[in-house]
């Protein structure tokens, strides 16, 4: 999700950041929710990311939490991060670098004004977040579908994500990322307007 940073224009200095150390907790809280139910029996299943099963997910999940945990601890996020070691529990990884980030979010939140290197780009701290927090929910959501929970992303996360996904994922910089915005239904929920947008297909 921090590519999408590249697309990403600095807000003026009256414009508030579009996230916060508190928001990027509920968004974690969600995904280590979904997650629960996990079994290894389950990690063949497919899911909602095309190409992609719940193994491979979950060490993609990771690796994203290990980029904003990099971003918002020492202020730069390296090109590669390092992939979680797919022979270990990608469960347990997963649920140790959401806490590493959660610990980072919350002594950043004491710094305004801090910002993270991405190659040659200044990012805001607040952006770190919101990429983090746009993350941890989708993919909480495409972990829920895989485990057949279902469980939706919370309405109120739902609305403040939709506000974060404008500025992250712009028009012209979805690819290859995301896949084009699905049409939601029109009594859809917040929550599934937010994955529509994000070329997921809520359920019927």
């Amino acid at each position: 999700m921090l590519e999408a940073a590249g697309a990403y224009t600095p807000p003026s200095s009256n414009t508030p950041l579009p996230w916060s150390a508190d928001g990027l907790e509920r968004s974690i809280c969600f995904l280590l929710t979904a997650v629960q139910p996990v079994t290894r029996a389950m990690l063949t299943r497919r899911t909602p990311c095309a190409g992609w099963d719940l193994q491979m997910l979950l060490l993609h999940v990771g690796d994203s939490l290990a980029a904003v945990h990099e971003g918002l601890s020492a202020g730069r996020v390296g090109l590669r991060p390092i992939a979680v070691d797919p022979v270990r529990d990608p469960v347990s990884a997963l649920r140790v670098r959401a806490v590493r980030v959660l610990r980072s979010a919350r002594a950043a939140a004491g710094c305004p004004g801090r910002a993270a290197a991405i190659g040659d780009l200044r990012i805001p701290d607040g952006l770190v977040a919101g990429a983090g927090a746009l993350e941890a929910a989708v993919h909480g959501w495409d972990v829920a579908q895989a485990t057949g929970a279902r469980r939706p992303v919370p309405p109120g996360l739902a609305l403040d994500l939709l506000d974060v996904a404008g500025t992250l994922v712009p028009p012209g910089g979805r690819r290859p990322l995301f896949e084009e915005p699905v049409e939601p239904a029109p009594q859809a929920s917040p929550g599934e307007r937010l994955v529509a947008f994000l070329g997921r297909r809520p359920p019927p």
